[in-house]
């Protein structure tokens, strides 16, 4: 079995964090009523014997003693991270695993980038490098940050590229918080961009999610809950991610920068086939998007709980009709089923999907950018930084914009005729 090393950075990051490891103990707690240390709970956390003072205590088999979540917490204030060592959950995390400052980096992405990250690079190295030695197996890095503010999108995307240096041949898995357009922090668009640009060169795989489309989804339960008829009436949570690819063998392929996943994770509804036809709604994103109106370049369904495959099949024949793929991959599903339901639910659907409905969302953050930018506003707190220059600023929008170009091409193909290509046949 496999192992993942969850990296927090941030507020954000540390406070999204914190609920993945409650659900990850909950999960486990449900199926693995013995106690017993197995592989599958091995994937994100150690089995540690307190008793044992040093790096002898780690158990690989046998009775659970003291579970440790393989994870590094990174922010520069202290006050998330002190609440979370005070909460519930303050055994699960190592505190040889944390790193905190106190004055934090003032909503500005150079600060978090160049300052801090220069500052505490060893440390971070030390920290990873630990959690890596810890692992059988290790599969991904996975970051938790959001992009608006100063630590995640700075301190968060600097450790991309520490990680792509020290374990290249390991996934970079990141989610990225997106802000919305009502948000408080001014300089967030500046900060966004950057850390984008960073993404694109550094991450595999980058999973946004939008600020105002959490609040409508929240907005929607509280109607839900509040009308009385949660029991009766579909109650979606949304997860929609995205994606910008890093050039592993410094070779570059086609769409290498525009795999960005879109993801649905419905839970607890009543009716099968409207589980999955919600999944391709806009209405239960989580960025402003409308994949089912978008081009798909492949769509991944995961199931689980009491759901047949049969179920999984007509819903793919039903709804086939309706969405757009890429001309040359028709065909580009891949499904999967497993028998144990999510906790509190009776079944559940994960749809992950590489479809080009992310482009507004990107094409809404550059012209939020590009106000600011073109007043210079708020430009020489980022410039003050030693290290940054006003080329980072032209060179980040740059990345973006021939992000963007690439999936008006691919749109572009839209309208163009499938080809049926011939099956190959074996000759015998």
């Amino acid at each position: 079995m496999t192992q993942s090393v969850i990296v927090q950075v941030g507020q954000c990051g540390n406070q999204i964090g914190c609920c993945f490891w409650d659900l990850a103990l909950r999960e486990h707690a449900a199926v693995n009523q013995k106690g017993i240390y197995d592989e599958a709970i091995s994937s994100f956390f150690r089995n540690v014997d307190t008793r044992v003072i040093g790096d002898g205590g780690s158990i690989s088999r046998g009775k659970i003693r003291s579970l440790k979540a393989r994870a590094v917490l990174i922010d520069m204030e202290e006050g998330v991270v002190n609440e979370i060592l005070q909460g519930p959950l303050r055994d699960v995390f190592d505190s040889k695993q944390l790193i905190t400052d106190v004055s934090g980096s003032g909503n500005n992405w150079a600060v978090g980038h160049n300052v801090f990250g220069s500052l505490y690079q060893e440390q971070i190295l030390e920290k990873l490098r630990k959690s890596a030695e810890q692992c059988d197996c290790l599969q991904c890095f996975f970051i938790i940050h959001s992009m608006g503010g100063g630590t995640g999108s700075g301190l968060g995307t600097f450790l991309l590229k520490v990680l792509k240096d020290e374990f290249p041949e390991v996934y970079r898995f990141v989610t990225s918080v997106y802000p919305s357009g009502e948000d408080d922090v001014i300089t967030s668009p500046y900060n966004s961009i950057l850390a984008m640009k960073e993404l694109n060169e550094h991450a595999d795989c980058v999973l946004p999610i939008d600020n105002q489309s959490l609040f409508d989804i929240i907005s929607k339960i509280d109607v839900i809950v509040n009308s009385g008829k949660l029991g009766k009436t579909v109650k979606p949570k949304s997860l929609v991610t995205s994606s910008a690819r890093a050039l592993k063998k410094r070779q570059e392929k086609p769409f290498d920068a525009m795999n960005n996943i879109v993801a649905n994770l419905l839970l607890n509804l009543t009716r099968l086939d409207q589980m999955f036809s919600d999944a391709f709604s806009k209405d239960h994103q989580l960025i402003q998007a409308d994949p089912k109106h978008s081009l798909y370049l492949a769509c991944a369904l995961m199931v689980r709980g009491n759901v047949q495959i049969s179920d999984l099949r007509r819903n793919i024949e039903r709804l086939k009709p309706s969405l757009q793929f890429v001309s040359w991959n028709q065909e580009g599903w891949k499904t999967s089923l497993c028998s144990v339901p999510p906790v509190g639910h009776s079944h559940s659907l994960l749809a992950l999907a590489n479809n080009t409905c992310v482009k507004p969302t990107f094409v809404e953050l550059r012209e939020r950018f590009m106000r600011l930018y073109k007043k210079k506003a708020h430009l020489h707190h980022y410039l003050q930084v030693e290290g940054m220059e006003e080329s980072s600023f032209t060179e980040a929008v740059s990345s973006l914009s021939a992000l963007i170009q690439e999936y008006n091409q691919l749109d572009a193909t839209k309208s163009m005729p499938v080809q049926d290509f011939p099956r190959l046949s074996i000759a015998m």
